[in-house]
């Protein structure tokens, strides 16, 4: 039932300039924590209470996604409860109410919102006595809040029951070993080995004798046996990163040794029974490998029975506080410096970073801070140098490159090389790509 003030309200609007009215009204609330979007929810206005309560300046964010940095917990759609990472990364429980607008034809138009605190005790400061807020932000060393990782681990956990063969797809510092490492631990395997090794880090030659072993006398130096890595993992899990760069003489190896469950040692004579499991990771594309004629398609088949891909840092950017402290935390432990809390302009220059060496490169910027910087405040003049030179392109090149000709390819690394002022690791980064793999194919090219 409509009340009188429902219908008198409509009826004295209609004679005002609604334009004015409205702006005004913002005006006289702006010490309470309001907020306006536009249809593709970006913010428009960020009112002097929200910049109060959240730490975040109302310029910085206006033309930023709606709250990019929160998570749902509980609550309807209208009026929903969420953590919300402040701008000095500490976390706070909030209530969020929304009323949608509409333009004047009634599509969606955009949204106004307001932000209450949940109460005093909701406010999460993070020092060196905080810790992950549920069992489900770690798992088997992996860390995250996203819902993307969240799916990830429900597949290592169900694929850690049986034996299928798991290829992991991510890019460069994005975790991979340690997903296979969380397989392996969570398997029927875990009181057996775990071994890895890198396939673009070798030669062909070295790399066949490192997996498979060699006899005395197979080749010059060879004064003994010795046994690869199949051997020396049996009855365990054997991690192939960058799998994609296995030439193809050995590939063929592998396949056998996938199939038969047996393999003949370089210069030997007879098979060695084994029973490992594999697990390879890379960061590029095998489908496309098989395309240009890189990889053999049947060994694609063999590897990726259960396929897992590992999202990059920039695409859980909930995830990038929690993990600037779980570091933090650790370095804490050494007891050189304790970090407490972070500068405001230090999270944001953080927090919008595109992370191209993802988690990797997050753990060394930390490193770096500890290193350099002294007292309970990191700050940006403690962030690494690239932090405060000219941005680079959030997105890694490597997600272009994966459908590219080796030309183009070559291309690719001249120009990043060109970007970075020759700095192999940097450039390397921009690749998504490791030092050993750029500095391979920077020699295959001729760059």
């Amino acid at each position: 039932m409509l009340t009188l003030f429902d219908e008198l309200l409509p009826q004295w609007l209609a004679g005002q300039l609604e334009q004015s009215c409205f702006l005004k009204l913002i005006t006289l609330f702006d010490s309470e924590a309001i907020y306006i979007v536009d249809k593709n929810q970006t913010i428009l206005h960020w009112s002097a209470g929200a910049e109060k309560l959240t730490g975040f300046n109302g310029l910085d964010m206006k033309g930023k996604p709606c709250l990019p940095e929160c998570v749902i917990t509980e609550g309807d759609e209208s009026e929903p409860l969420i953590t919300l990472a402040k701008a000095d990364g500490s976390r706070i429980r909030l209530k969020k109410r929304v009323q949608v607008l509409q333009d004047k034809a009634g599509a969606f138009a955009g949204g106004l919102g307001r932000l209450l605190p949940v109460s005093e005790s909701s406010v999460i400061e993070v020092n060196r006595n905080t810790q992950l807020d549920s069992d489900r932000q770690s798992f088997q060393g992996l860390i995250s809040r996203s819902p993307a990782m969240q799916a990830v681990f429900q597949i290592i956990e169900n694929a850690a029951e049986t034996t299928a063969t798991v290829l992991v797809r991510g890019e460069s510092g994005s975790g991979k070993e340690l997903v296979a490492k969380a397989i392996h631990d969570l398997s029927g395997r875990r009181a057996a080995p775990f071994l890895a090794i890198n396939c673009a880090a070798l030669s062909s030659s070295l790399l066949e004798s490192e997996l498979f072993g060699h006899v005395r006398g197979a080749f010059t130096g060879a004064i003994k046996d010795h046994n690869g890595l199949f051997q020396r993992a049996q009855g365990g899990t054997l991690f192939l990163d960058e799998v994609a760069e296995l030439p193809l003489d050995l590939q063929a190896k592998l396949l056998r040794v996938i199939q038969e469950r047996n393999y003949i040692p370089v210069g030997g004579d007879h098979s060695i029974n084994v029973d490992v499991r594999i697990v390879a990771a890379t960061h590029r594309s095998l489908r496309e490998e098989v395309k240009s004629g890189h990889f053999r398609e049947d060994l694609m088949y063999r590897l990726r029975v259960v396929p897992l891909f590992i999202p990059p840092l920039r695409e859980r950017r909930e995830d990038i506080s929690l993990l600037l402290w779980h570091f933090i935390h650790l370095h804490n432990a050494e007891n050189v410096r304790k970090i407490e809390k972070i500068e405001p302009q230090a999270m944001r220059t953080l927090l919008d970073y595109g992370w191209p060496g993802n988690i990797r490169e997050l753990h060394n910027v930390i490193e770096y801070a500890f290193a350099v910087g002294r007292g309970v405040t990191l700050r940006c003049s403690e962030l690494p140098p690239e932090f405060r030179e000219t941005r680079f392109t959030a997105q890694p090149l490597s997600t272009q490159l994966q459908t590219q000709t080796p030309e183009q390819e070559a291309a690719a690394i001249r120009q990043v090389l060109e970007v970075s002022n020759g700095k192999i690791t940097q450039a390397a980064r921009l690749l998504g790509m490791s030092r050993a793999t750029f500095w391979r194919k920077r020699k295959s090219y001729g760059v």
